[in-house]
């Protein structure tokens, strides 16, 4: 084992704390059976089509007004739903979940499909054509790290 700061030749203990000690990703960490769970993952990932077998953009609509958020986020919504030719997966729009943050209410909008050139095109032109106030922000993530 390498890593550990000259005690390479050492046991150690490793100490997980975790609700549910019956989830197989804690079991294969148990058994330290990283191919078992690289298995389960990659396949679980195909199905439902998730990254590296698509990307996952998120496209997020604040504002200090709930409503206006949500008018917003839906008319980006139709907009992108006129233009979709099938190679994206739109899904409706929903408040975050942390919906308020910093007063700034948030709802989103979830794409899944494979985030070539033409398609970020295509949702950057929907987004730059939507008139917005001065408080109301638009951020797009692809693949993000975090979905709150």
């Amino acid at each position: 084992m390498h890593g550990r700061a000259g005690r390479e030749g050492l046991d150690g203990n490793v100490i997980i704390q975790t609700y549910n000690p019956e989830s197989f990703p804690i079991e294969c960490a148990k058994e330290q059976d990283y191919l078992k769970f690289y298995d389960q993952e990659i396949n679980l990932r195909r199905v439902l089509k998730y990254p590296p077998f698509c990307d996952i953009i998120k496209l997020e609509v604040t504002d200090l007004e709930e409503e206006i958020a949500n008018n917003t986020i839906n008319l980006i919504y139709e907009k992108l739903l006129k233009l979709n030719d099938n190679k994206m997966n739109i899904y409706a729009p929903m408040p975050s979940p942390i919906s308020k943050i910093k007063n700034r209410y948030r709802f989103r909008i979830i794409i899944k499909c494979l985030a070539v050139n033409n398609i970020i095109k295509q949702i950057n032109e929907v987004v730059d054509s939507t008139k917005i106030n001065g408080a109301t922000r638009i951020s797009i993530d692809i693949n993000p790290n975090n979905m709150s």
